[in-house]
């Protein structure tokens, strides 16, 4: 719902959130004090039932956004787990080829090797801006067309093209998780719950009875909590977008130490030069972000 946020380094959008709600809960916390405070407050035990109800209505929606809050970051920890499988049924995949005879041999891992680069350096790219990418379809449906035309002659030919097509229906049950949680999130109701509910917080906020310092103080407090907490359900609510969103690391590990090895010195300074740019154009100019390919800054994330 909130795709707009995820153009803009994090940082920022966190500055934007917590100015704004802080911004509203100051200046209704003037225009009320101005207008319907002296009406609500002609009872002496007003001020005791806001502040009942505001400690209520914390407590439920507090419950709200922590319930939110652990299924986003659950969301982000399991698709972050799943990129790393993948990674490693790519480098599994990649050695099951080595058992076969050449020319096949060749042939098939450099299908797999032109499915990984496509998935790093194009994919990534489009699941960045939330769209499904289709390109790896291309080189999985040669690598089954060419698993299909082969006839293994020998016992142990036969078992590495057992289990090379068993890996490579669990590579492609893999992508297939990812690409499907490429456009998942919250619904838009429950943000409509969430953004009511913080309305309905700031608005009790202004209705307490207390000296105009005091009541600045711990409504600007209030207001940036609450926004925080906001912003990190909506920063992890798409995964794969954003400067905070799972990354094609433990992959570009698995391309570096297995499948680098056959690319020339041409081809790799070249998609060098393409990662870099797309590294520096989705982290808003920060190229630490996102792990390169061709770079030895990646962190071992997945099993090769």
């Amino acid at each position: 719902m909130l795709y707009w946020i995820y153009d803009y380094p994090s940082w920022v959008i966190a500055v934007l959130f917590c100015a704004v709600f802080v911004a509203v809960t100051w200046s209704g916390i003037f225009l009320v004090r101005k207008t319907i405070h002296p009406w609500i407050h002609r009872d002496k035990r007003a001020n005791e039932m806001v502040g009942f109800a505001l400690t209520s209505y914390f407590v439920l929606f507090g419950l709200l956004l922590g319930l939110l809050s652990v299924a986003t970051y659950q969301n982000f920890t399991d698709l972050s787990g799943l990129v790393d499988k993948e990674a490693s049924s790519i480098a599994s995949l990649y050695r099951d080829f080595a058992g076969y005879p050449q020319p096949i041999r060749g042939q098939l891992q450099e299908r797999l090797r032109e499915y990984t680069r496509s998935t790093i350096e194009d994919g990534w790219a489009q699941m960045r801006r939330g769209i499904v990418p289709v390109g790896g379809t291309t080189y999985i449906n040669s690598l089954f067309k060419d698993l299909a035309s082969f006839e293994p002659a020998e016992e142990s030919e036969i078992i590495f093209h057992t289990q090379a097509v068993r890996e490579l229906n669990n590579l492609i049950l893999l992508r297939r998780a990812r690409l499907a949680s490429v456009t998942t999130g919250l619904p838009a109701v429950l943000w409509w719950v969430v953004a009511f509910g913080a309305l309905g917080n700031i608005v009790l906020i202004w209705l307490q009875d207390m000296q105009i310092h005091v009541h600045m103080i711990l409504g600007g407090v209030l207001a940036a909590m609450l926004s925080l907490v906001v912003f990190s359900i909506a920063a992890l609510d798409n995964p794969f977008r954003g400067s905070v969103s799972v990354g094609p690391e433990g992959i570009a590990l698995v391309y570096k130490t297995l499948l680098e090895d056959k690319d020339t010195d041409g081809d790799k300074v070249a998609r060098q030069s393409k990662l870099d740019s797309f590294d520096f154009a989705i982290t808003g100019g920060s190229r630490d972000r996102c792990v390169s390919v061709f770079s030895h800054r990646a962190t071992p994330k997945a099993s090769c």
